[in-house]
C-alpha cells in the first residue's frame, strides 16, 4: 500500500516498502534570495533530507521544484537516484548531482518503470519550456500529479481513465490554475480523490474552498488520508 506524505509546495513523498518516489521537493529557503516576498511560511522540516529516494521526479525547472540547496542532498551521494526530469530540469539536475545518479531525460510521452511502478510524462502547460505532469501508477492505484499548469484542453488527451488520486496546485499565480479552473479541471479528470496544493508556502492562501466534493486538504509533513 503507498503511503503519501506532504512536503510542502508541490513537494510529496511516495513510500510503499519497497521504494521510495519524491516529486518537486523544495525543503530551502532558496526562492527568497531570488523574490524577497517569496520567503516560506512554515519552516523546512529537515528531517526529509536524510530520506534519499529511489526515485526523483522533478516536473519543471523553477526553483521551487528543481531547486539546488534541496536536491544537493539527494543526488550527490553514493547511492544511484532515478532522476527522471524534462528538459531543462534534466540539465540543472546534471549541474547539481555526481555521476553516481541514473539522469532519465522524462519528456512528454515517456514512460519509465521501476520496482513494479510506472511513470508515465504528460503535458503541462506552464511558463518553464518543457514543463511536464506525471502518472505514477503502481499497478494497484493510479497517481495524476500535474505540476504547475493552467488549464489546457490538450492536457486532457494524454490522461487515461480511472485516475485514483488527482495532484494540482489551485494557486492561481505564476501560470497555476485558480481555483475555479482547478475545480472544472478536476472535474474533467474525474479522479476519485483531488488533493490540491501549491498554497500556503509563500501565501496566506488555502485550498478549503476549492468547489469539488471529493478534495483532500493536505497538511504538511504530514500523511495524507486518502
Amino acid at each position: 500500500m503507498m503511503k503519501i506524505t506532504y512536503l510542502g509546495q508541490a513537494g510529496l513523498l511516495f513510500d510503499n516498502g519497497k521504494i521510495k518516489i519524491m516529486t518537486d521537493p523544495y525543503l530551502s529557503n532558496s526562492v527568497v534570495r531570488v523574490n524577497p516576498r517569496n520567503y516560506r511560511r512554515v519552516p523546512a522540516d529537515e528531517s526529509f533530507l536524510k530520506i534519499v529516494p529511489d526515485v526523483l521526479v522533478l516536473t519543471h525547472n523553477h526553483l521551487d521544484h528543481t531547486d539546488p540547496d534541496t536536491l544537493v542532498h539527494y543526488i550527490c551521494g553514493e547511492k544511484s537516484v532515478t532522476v527522471l526530469a524534462p528538459e531543462a530540469a534534466f540539465e540543472e539536475a546534471r549541474k547539481i548531482g555526481n555521476k553516481n545518479q541514473n539522469y532519465v531525460k522524462f519528456n512528454r510521452h515517456t514512460e519509465w518503470t521501476q520496482d513494479g511502478v510506472k511513470f508515465t510524462s504528460v503535458l503541462a502547460a506552464h511558463s518553464d519550456p518543457h514543463p511536464i505532469g506525471v502518472i505514477i501508477d503502481d499497478g494497484e492505484k493510479k497517481y495524476y500529479i500535474t505540476g504547475d499548469t493552467l488549464y489546457n484542453t490538450d492536457i486532457f488527451g494524454d490522461i487515461p481513465d480511472g485516475i485514483d488520486v488527482l495532484f494540482m496546485p489551485v494557486n492561481g499565480l505564476g501560470n497555476n490554475m485558480n481555483k475555479t479552473d482547478a475545480a472544472r479541471f478536476a472535474k474533467k479528470i474525474n479522479a476519485k480523490k483531488v488533493v490540491p496544493y501549491h498554497v500556503g508556502m509563500f501565501d496566506d492562501m488555502t485550498a478549503e474552498d476549492l468547489d469539488v466534493e471529493n478534495k483532500v486538504i493536505p497538511t504538511i509533513y504530514k500523511e495524507i488520508e486518502l
